[in-house]
C-alpha cells in the first residue's frame, strides 16, 4: 500500500474519515447480525449438522439474518479499509456494490407496482410453502405466529390454508391432535386470560364456518397486508427514502474519495 502526501495535492481527510465512520457502523452491525445468526443456528444444532438447512422446505429466518450480516460486514470492511488505506480497488468494490443494491431495490419496487397480480401469486405461494414447514423450524414458527397475531389474520387467504400442513390437515389419514385446527396465533385473544391458551385452535375448523369468526381470525394474511400497506404508505415511503439517501450518501463519499486519490496519483505522475 502507498500513501501520497504532496503540497499541491492531498486526499481530503474530511471525506476519508467521514467514509470510515459511515462504514464502521455497518461493519459492527454486520458482525452483530452474524453473531446472532450463528448463535441461533448453534442453538438449533444446525452448525453440527448443516443438512438441516437444505432439509427445510420453508424459509429459515436465520438464513436471512446471516445473509444481511455477511453483506453488511463485507461492505463495511471494504469501506473502512479502503478509506483508511486509500485503496481504490476496495473503494470501487464498495461503491459498485452499493450502486447494484440501490438499482436492485428500485427494480423490485417498480416490478412490484407493474406486476401486482404476479407478486400476489408469488407471495401466496411463498406463504403456503412456509405453512407446510410450520412445525419444522422454531424460528419460522415464531415468525408466522407473530405475523398472524400482529395482523389479526390466519393463513395466506384464510384459515383453510392450514390444510397444507400435515398436522392441521383435516384429512381422515391425519392422526394429529391438531387435526382440523389452526395455530393459537389465529385465535381471537381473550382479554380476561393472562396465560396464552395454545390449544384454542384445536378442532375449530370442524365447526361450521359461520361460527369461526367468534373464535379465530378469518381474514387471510395476504389480504391483511394489502390493507395495511395503503394505511402506512407514508411510513413505507419514508423508510425507503431514508435507506436510499443513506446509500446515495455512501456512493457520493466513495466516489469523491476515489477522485481525490486518482488526482493525487495523477499529480505524482508529473
Amino acid at each position: 500500500m502507498h500513501y501520497y502526501r504532496y503540497s499541491n495535492a492531498e486526499v481530503s481527510c474530511w471525506y476519508k474519515y467521514l467514509l470510515f465512520s459511515y462504514n464502521i457502523v455497518f461493519w459492527l452491525a454486520g458482525m452483530a447480525f452474524l453473531a446472532a445468526g450463528l448463535w441461533a443456528w448453534s442453538e438449533k444444532g444446525v452448525l453440527s449438522d448443516l443438512t438441516k438447512v437444505t432439509g427445510l422446505h420453508g424459509l429459515d429466518p436465520v438464513v436471512l439474518v446471516l445473509v444481511v450480516g455477511i453483506v453488511m460486514f463485507t461492505l463495511g470492511f471494504a469501506g473502512c479499509v479502503g478509506a483508511l488505506r486509500e485503496n481504490i480497488c476496495l473503494l470501487k468494490f464498495f461503491c459498485g456494490t452499493i450502486v447494484f443494491i440501490f438499482l436492485l431495490e428500485l427494480a423490485v419496487a417498480v416490478l412490484a407496482v407493474l406486476f401486482q397480480d404476479w407478486v400476489r401469486d408469488k407471495v401466496k405461494e411463498f406463504f403456503e410453502n412456509n405453512i407446510k414447514s410450520y412445525r419444522d423450524d422454531i424460528d419460522l414458527q415464531n415468525l408466522i405466529d407473530s405475523l398472524q397475531k400482529i395482523n389479526h389474520c390466519c393463513g395466506a387467504q384464510g384459515p383453510d390454508d392450514w390444510d397444507f400442513n400435515i398436522y392441521f390437515n383435516c384429512s381422515s389419514e391425519s392422526k394429529s391432535r391438531e387435526k382440523c385446527g389452526v395455530p393459537f396465533s389465529c385465535c381471537i385473544p381473550d382479554p380476561a386470560q393472562k396465560v396464552v391458551n395454545t390449544q384454542c385452535g384445536y378442532d375449530v375448523r370442524k365447526k361450521s364456518k359461520n361460527q369461526w369468526d367468534d373464535q379465530i381470525f378469518i381474514k387471510g394474511c395476504i389480504v391483511a397486508l394489502e390493507a395495511w400497506l395503503p394505511r402506512n404508505i407514508y411510513v413505507v415511503a419514508g423508510v425507503f427514502i431514508a435507506i436510499s439517501l443513506l446509500q446515495i450518501f455512501g456512493i457520493f463519499l466513495a466516489r469523491t474519495l476515489i477522485s481525490d486519490i486518482e488526482a493525487v496519483k495523477a499529480g505524482n505522475a508529473f
